[in-house]
This record gives C-alpha cells, sequence and structure tokens, in this order.
C-alpha cells in the first residue's frame, strides 16, 4: 500500500510495477490534478506557463495500480491497517509512506490576511498571482523571505528573488528597489563551494542579505513584517539594522520591515493524519514529521513501514530530485523484503539538488549529500562547472528537468 500520489508514491508504485508485476498495489490519493511544481518559481517570474505544469492524475497510475480515490485518515499498525475518510479500511503487507507536505499560513500570525493584499503572495502556494504582483511593483523594498519551519524546495525563495532583481533591471526600476533577502538561515547557501558563487551574486548584484532572520508576524495594512533575530553571538541587533531600509527595533531581539512587495515561502508541516500517527517522531525537533532511517528509509519502529518525500524527518533538503535518489532504495527494500526476508544493500547518502535560477537565462545546480558535502553528478561535472552560473542549466530546468519528470521518473524509468 502507498499512501500518496505525488512524486515520490507515483516514482515507487511506478518502479515497483518494473520490477515485479505481480505485486499487487493499492495507491491511496484524492487529487484529481498532479503538479509539477519545481517550474512553478518561473512561473511566478512570467517564464513559464502555469498550464503546462497541471496533468490529471489518473494519466500517471501506473498500469496495474489500484487508485484509492480517498483521504488516508488513520493507521493501525498493530493490523497492518489504514483506513480512509470514506470510511474504508485497508490492510497491507507494505506500508510506503509518502503524503508530502501542507502549507499551514495559520503558522505565521497576519500571514493569511496579508496574502489577500496586492503586496504579499507566494509562488508555494499561487505563482500566477505572484508573477501579477511583480509586475505591478513600481517601486520600494521588495522583501524575500522563508518560515523557519522544514520547507520543500528550500532554495525557491531565492530563486524568485533573483529572478525578481533581474526583472526590476529588464523593466528599468532597478534604481527604484531595495532588494533584501531575509532568512532565518545562517549563510546563503550550506554547501560552501555554492555559498562562494550565490555570495559574489548578492555583492555584484546589490542584494541585502539577512541572515539569522526569523519571521513571527505580518501586519498586510501597515506593510511591516517582524523577525526575530536569532544570532545569540550577536546580543545587539541594533548592529545589523539598516535604517536606510526601513527596519526598525521593536524589541530586545526583534525588528520590523517595511515591503512593499513581500514573497514568503510560508510554513510547511506534515499532514495531521502523519502527525498524529504512531509513525511520526512524537517530540524532540523533528516532532511531527515521519521516523525513518536515514539511510535504508525504513521506519525505525515499524520493519514493514517505509517512508520518503517531504513527510521524512531527514537532514537533507526536501525536492523531488531527493526522491528520485530515495525510490529506488525504498523499492530495492521491499523486493528484497518480500524474497529473502531481508534488506537490500542500496543506501540512500542524502543526495538532493537544487536548481539554481539566478536570473532569466542564468542557473547554478547545487548537488549535495548529508552533512552539505557537494555530490556532482560524474557525467555533467565532465563538461560543465555546475558551481557556476551556466545557460546549459538554465535550458536543463526549463526543458529538461519537466521532460525527465513527466516522461522517465513518473513512469519508473529514472
Amino acid at each position: 500500500m502507498i499512501i500518496g500520489g505525488g512524486t515520490a508514491g507515483i516514482t515507487v508504485a511506478a518502479q515497483l510495477r518494473r520490477k515485479d508485476e505481480s505485486l499487487k498495489i493499492g495507491l491511496i490519493e484524492p487529487s484529481e490534478k498532479h503538479y509539477y511544481q519545481p517550474a512553478w518559481t518561473l512561473v511566478g517570474a512570467g517564464t513559464f506557463d502555469f498550464k503546462k505544469t497541471e496533468r490529471n492524475e489518473k494519466d500517471y497510475i501506473p498500469a496495474g495500480v489500484d487508485w484509492i480515490k480517498d483521504f488516508a485518515k488513520s493507521f493501525n499498525p498493530e493490523e497492518n491497517s489504514v483506513s480512509t475518510k470514506g470510511g474504508s479500511t485497508y490492510t497491507y503487507n507494505y506500508l510506503v509512506v509518502a503524503p508530502g507536505l501542507v502549507v499551514d499560513l495559520s503558522l505565521l500570525p497576519g500571514l493569511k490576511e496579508a496574502m489577500e493584499t496586492d503586496s504579499v503572495g507566494s509562488i508555494y502556494t499561487d505563482p500566477e498571482g505572484f508573477w501579477k504582483k511583480l509586475q505591478n511593483f513600481k517601486g520600494g523594498n521588495a522583501v524575500f523571505t522563508q518560515a523557519s519551519t522544514p520547507i520543500k524546495c528550500g532554495g525557491a525563495p531565492q530563486k524568485i528573488m533573483y529572478l525578481s532583481e533581474h526583472y526590476f533591471r529588464k523593466k528599468g526600476i532597478r534604481d527604484k528597489v531595495n532588494v533584501i533577502f531575509a532568512t532565518p538561515g545562517t549563510v546563503i547557501f550550506g554547501v560552501k563551494e555554492i555559498a562562494k558563487t550565490l555570495s559574489k551574486i548578492i555583492i555584484d548584484r546589490d542584494i541585502n542579505l539577512k541572515t539569522y532572520y526569523a519571521p513571527i508576524k505580518i501586519d498586510g495594512v501597515k506593510k511591516e513584517i517582524t523577525y526575530r533575530f536569532t544570532n545569540s553571538h550577536l546580543q545587539n541587533c541594533a548592529m545589523v539594522v539598516d535604517n536606510k531600509l526601513g527596519e526598525d527595533i521593536v524589541g530586545e531581539s526583534e525588528i520590523k520591515m517595511k515591503y512593499d512587495l513581500l514573497h514568503l515561502a510560508p510554513p510547511q508541516r506534515a499532514p495531521d493524519f502523519i502527525i498524529e500517527s504512531p509513525f511520526s517522531y512524537q517530540d524532540g525537533p523533528n516532532k511531527g514529521w515521519l521516523e525513518v532511517d536515514q539511510f535504508t528509509l525504513q521506519h525505525k519502529r515499524f520493519e514493514n513501514v517505509f517512508g520518503l518525500g517531504d513527510v521524512v524527518a531527514l537532514p537533507t533538503a526536501k525536492t523531488g530530485a531527493a526522491v528520485r535518489k530515495q525510490a529506488p532504495v525504498v523499492v530495492d527494500n521491499i523486493i528484497k523484503l518480500i524474497e529473502s526476508k531481508t534488506l537490500g544493500n542500496k543506501k540512500y547518502e542524502g543526495y538532493s539538488s537544487c536548481p539554481l535560477v539566478t536570473g532569466y537565462g542564468k542557473m547554478v545546480l547545487a548537488e549535495f549529500k548529508y552533512n552539505n558535502v557537494r555530490d556532482s553528478d560524474p557525467i555533467i561535472s565532465k563538461f560543465v562547472d555546475t558551481n557556476k552560473e551556466q545557460y546549459s542549466m538554465w535550458l536543463l530546468k526549463k526543458y529538461g528537468l519537466p521532460f525527465m519528470y513527466w516522461n522517465l521518473m513518473l513512469k519508473g524509468r529514472a
């Protein structure tokens, strides 16, 4: 049984069918539509058609897989069963949990109301809407930020920032704009080779980088966002405040910033039925997220349960590229358990990649594994320095990766 018909669930189902057509596979997924979300950054910058990111879910359910069009509701691992909102109960021999995550605007006070204004938007929820707001922007503070929760595609908040900055130059209003990237993180990017490239871009394009900025509330009427400054080594946050950007200290460690355009990667969390299940971490920093071994992706307490994708608590980025490396590990382990009652030899080393679009026609391909160790593709790196901005990587992002996703990955071929 597979929970979730997104990237992870469909990929695993397709690979399992290719390994063994005799397997009986049920897939619980309520959605009629399937989206290629990595392109939403490009949609938000007006360089990709949103309609091309949307397709019918039914067209990608692998042949022979039983599509259960319902919501998973609860699990009973002692009886190897899952119940749905529709009132049905299904049993399984092996369970793959891959429902993704959910955006929860309520976790940041004022965000829901602010998102309804003309100056706040997000490619995570409405990329077309953000593109309209970007086009209508005339100048002032353009603030790009992200919630302190785990988020999918951690590079997206700065991708849309780079594209927007380039758009301001193309439109001829760059001299009227303060471009600000405010992040809860400690650096622009965790992989030092990539960080070096991005830091130069930040400086060369006069972008204001604000690290240790964790958003805590938004006032959509006053057009203000308040951050908690989290650098405990720098006690006086007055040292980082820039009055030219309309920043103001409003508490011992709180900074208020004015905005005229605000893009935000909203707070995200695991689905309720995962949080409330016996499969999630019950406490600690990963509370609510799916508990699995980081190398085998097998649940730490239930041997016939596996997890992958955005819902799992792993020390790596939540991306489609990560799923592409996770799926074969899950599939191999399940096949080997069926055949010999032992796990396979494949291990997930934490690989993920982030196609960092740095402008129209430019991209840096960041590839890494656990501990932020660079992990470049051996073939691509022979021909292209993926640490540097490349037009070829832009072509890969805009044309190559969508083709691979729809025609190879979801078909179990990549």
